[in-house]
């Protein structure tokens, strides 16, 4: 057993000062204020130093870390994210995978995560294969613009079932019915999102019924439609801000180019902090920064000079989050942690309260991690 003293304690809602957090390698025992919570003698103490106690972070869409695709270097990439406080990921597979790359990176994964090399895996998030192809970085790499096939997509869903958390979609792709439908027989519980799509709020709209419940790095690699001369339609990103059942994913880089700091605050105004998903979707590239963005040291480009996904970390992101928008430590926890959690389904994690896993951070007040605690041992 240890216990985590002199701590700013992160509750969902709200903070405990002064307080103290009892926990095991299995859960966390008990949490209160200091003068409430009985320390038993002999145990290691971690003095927090008055800085920040919050539960571990959960990216539940990231393609690499460290500039290295997850699949390929699974050990390496959990844990660097660990040592970011990122407790709970979800590797994203791209389309820009054939139908051999996708089973093979499932498989290999999965391998790292029974031999104990992936601890904090926690389920697939499958960006593909089937999104609209004029949207999203490494385009011309995707395979899977033709017709959907049954043929083509029943080993992959038959190979990642037992795993994946969340699936996403393009819902004006001819032919999406029917895939969508063997996914969901194969896994009942699964979260649907849109992503890379020019659907209309109507089709969008079709699939909440199924599981959508995720616009995937909204206001990204999303479409515009355009009625008349000078009229602004509604699209993908109208449908994620009306519709309340749907959470919005965020990638938040330091100068706000994959979101403007306005539109940040504009989303939180509309989607309120319950419905935010702070994402890092990092991705592999080594293109140069672009003349005049040499402040952007967290986004990624191509050598087309065009974004690449991005170079963050999610506790990165919370930072740049609360720098945007002006929201807290608290809230930051809310978007990086409990709010993921609760989209997916996830157990015992996201917040911390007794019982829950006993998976924490420590950091300051502009969200730098100090220390990280996994399954109860320090990382």
């Amino acid at each position: 057993m240890k216990a985590i003293v002199n701590a700013n304690i992160v509750m969902r809602d709200y903070i405990i000062p002064n307080g103290v957090v009892l926990f095991d390698t299995e859960k966390i025992i008990e949490v209160g204020k200091a003068k409430e919570v009985v320390i038993p003698s002999g145990i290691e103490i971690i003095d927090a130093g008055n800085k920040f106690v919050g539960p571990g972070l959960i990216d539940i869409h990231t393609h690499a870390a460290d500039n290295k695709w997850i699949f390929e270097e699974p050990e390496y990439t959990s844990k660097y994210m660990l040592k970011h406080g990122i407790t709970g990921v979800l590797p994203a597979l791209y389309y820009n995978l054939n139908k051999a790359q996708y089973l093979k990176a499932i498989e290999d994964i999965i391998s790292a995560y029974k031999m104990g090399m992936f601890d904090n895996f926690v389920g697939f998030y499958m960006e593909g294969p089937y999104l609209n192809p004029k949207f999203g970085c490494d385009r011309e790499k995707n395979t899977w613009k033709d017709a959907i096939d049954k043929a083509d997509y029943t080993e992959i869903i038959e190979k990642v079932k037992n795993y994946v958390k969340v699936w996403c979609i393009s819902p004006e792709r001819e032919g999406i019915e029917g895939f969508v439908k063997d996914v969901k027989k194969a896994i009942p519980d699964i979260t649907f999102t849109v992503a890379h799509s020019e659907a209309t709020p109507e089709q969008v709209e079709k699939f909440i019924p199924e599981g959508l419940k995720i616009g995937t790095h909204h206001t990204n690699a999303t479409g515009t439609i355009v009625k008349y001369s000078e009229c602004r339609g509604v699209c993908v990103d109208e449908a994620v801000n009306y519709n309340d059942d749907i959470y919005a994913e965020l990638i938040c880089d330091k100068v706000g180019m994959h979101v403007d700091p306005y539109m940040l605050r504009l989303v939180r105004k509309i989607k309120g902090d319950n419905k935010i998903i702070l994402i890092s979707d990092q991705f592999v590239s080594d293109g140069p920064i672009p003349k005049g963005y040499e402040e952007c040291d967290d986004i990624h480009f191509d050598w087309s000079g065009e974004i690449a996904g991005s170079g963050l970390t999610l506790d990165i992101a919370c930072r740049n989050m609360m720098f945007h928008t002006g929201c807290s430590v608290c809230d930051c926890f809310k978007f990086a942690s409990y709010n993921p959690a609760k989209a997916i389904g996830l157990q015992r994690c996201g917040y911390i309260t007794k019982n829950n896993k006993s998976n924490l951070i420590i950091v300051d007040q502009f969200f730098n991690v100090e220390k990280v605690i996994f399954n109860g041992e320090i990382v």
